[in-house]
C-alpha cells in the first residue's frame, strides 16, 4: 500500500505517493524525475547517489523513502544559487575533476557535505573522505586538488572560477 511522503527537495516542497520499500534514490529519479543521483550499485558502495539529508552525504539507494519525511533533500542541482555553480561545482570544472561525468555528482554531494563537517581538511583527509565514491575514469588527484581548493578558500575570495 502507498503512502504520501512530504519532504523539501532543492529547497521545494514535495508530496509524492510512494511504495513502503521504495528508496530515496528510487523518489528522487522515478517519482520526481531527478537524475543527477546516479544508479550505481544499489548498496551503497559506489557514492554515484550521493545527495545531501539534513545537511549529511547519504547514499540514496540505502535510505528508504519514508524516512525523508519532514527533511531537506539536497542534490546536485540544488547548489546552483541565483544561476550561479556552486564553488564546489566550479572548482570541479575549473580542476578538469570530471571525466564521463556519471559519478561526479556523487562526488560533488559527498564533498559538500564532508566539509560542512570538515572545513579545512588536509589533502589526506579529502581523499579519506570520497575514498566511498567510486570514479572509473580517473586517478581521484584532480577531485582531491579541486575540494581543497574550495576549502582554502580560494573560491570563496574569487581567485579562481567561483567569483
Amino acid at each position: 500500500m502507498s503512502q504520501v511522503l512530504n519532504f523539501m527537495i532543492n529547497g521545494l516542497q514535495a508530496e509524492v505517493l510512494v511504495k513502503p520499500d521504495s528508496t530515496l534514490l528510487d523518489v528522487l529519479r522515478d517519482n520526481l524525475r531527478i537524475v543527477s543521483p546516479k544508479v550505481g550499485c544499489g548498496r551503497g558502495d559506489c557514492g554515484a547517489c550521493t545527495v545531501l539529508l539534513d545537511g549529511k552525504a547519504v547514499k540514496s539507494c540505502t535510505v528508504l523513502a519514508l524516512t525523508v519525511e519532514g527533511k531537506q533533500v539536497v542534490t546536485v542541482e540544488g547548489l546552483i544559487s541565483d544561476g550561479k555553480l556552486h564553488p564546489l561545482q566550479q572548482a570541479f570544472i575549473d580542476f578538469g575533476a570530471p571525466q564521463c561525468g556519471y559519478c561526479t555528482p556523487g562526488m560533488v554531494m559527498a564533498a559538500k557535505g564532508y566539509l560542512e563537517e570538515n572545513p579545512h581538511p588536509t589533502k589526506q583527509q579529502i581523499r579519506e573522505a570520497i575514498a566511498g565514491n567510486l570514479c572509473r575514469c580517473t586517478g581521484y588527484e584532480k577531485y582531491v586538488e579541486a575540494i581543497a581548493a574550495v576549502a582554502d578558500g580560494q573560491y570563496d575570495k574569487g581567485e579562481r572560477g567561483g567569483k
